[in-house]
């Protein structure tokens, strides 16, 4: 049992290995990202139990439309669905449904049920859940310069100011911590534009583990894991 001053407050997730889990078992891709959503399920019951603050997962990114058009038709739906059928897990488990991306340019059905599961679980006090969808570290850093730009260019900021807390305020959720622990699964030694700001000093592990596979017992490898570690953020200790 790992004590609660050893836990993360923030766990950001790269869930990655629905199409290799599904390959390796002579299965289509989809039944990865089906199979991918039972762990979603549990990673965040899991973590709403632990008292974890806030747990942000990589569920679309900006690049994943550059997949076959029937595969990205389908996660669509699959979000959709899990967005529906989650609701009654969310409200009872008092999590507060979050996204972050640009949301306008997902399908107007997807942005409907995101809305209401928003709108329904804004007033839990509970775990933040924060999906990312239509998400990508740089679109996010871009999008807050040019607003930031507008602001400045409209004299409603001093350029002479403006510091990493001033251009936190224009980043997708301001409000957000910074990650302390952030998991790839699938083995791949990349960020893979995720959170490319906020990760600066976050602790990172990497299981070999694709992401349908990743359930209860493999994050507390992870978080025992993370217990151990020193963080420094730049600093010396001892």
């Amino acid at each position: 049992m790992i004590e609660n001053t050893r836990l993360p407050e923030h766990i950001a997730i790269i869930m990655d290995g629905n199409g290799r889990w599904a390959k390796t078992r002579g299965l289509q891709r989809i039944r990865g990202h089906i199979e991918g959503i039972k762990s979603v399920r549990e990673i965040t019951q899991e973590c709403a139990r632990k008292h974890i603050k806030q747990l942000t997962l990589y569920a679309f990114s900006y690049e994943n439309w550059k997949r076959p058009k029937t595969e990205v038709n389908f996660l669509m739906k699959l979000l959709k669905r899990y967005l529906i059928r989650e609701r009654k897990e969310i409200q009872e488990n008092n999590i507060r449904l979050t996204t972050i991306g640009r949301v306008s340019e997902l399908p107007k059905s997807v942005q409907k049920e995101l809305a209401i599961g928003i709108e329904e679980s804004k007033h839990n006090t509970g775990m933040i859940l924060c999906l990312a969808l239509n998400y990508g570290g740089r679109t996010e850093i871009i999008d807050a310069a040019k607003r930031l730009a507008e602001d400045t260019k409209n004299a409603n900021v001093d350029l002479d100011k403006i510091d990493e807390d001033t251009f936190r305020q224009y980043l997708y959720m301001p409000e957000m911590s910074d990650p302390d622990l952030l998991i790839r699964t699938g083995g791949e030694m990349r960020i893979s534009n995720f959170l490319l700001w906020e990760v600066s000093y976050s602790e990172l592990y990497v299981t070999p583990v694709c992401w349908p596979d990743f359930r209860k017992e493999q994050l507390e490898e992870a978080l025992k894991e993370y217990a151990q570690r020193e963080r420094r953020f730049g600093g010396i200790k001892g």
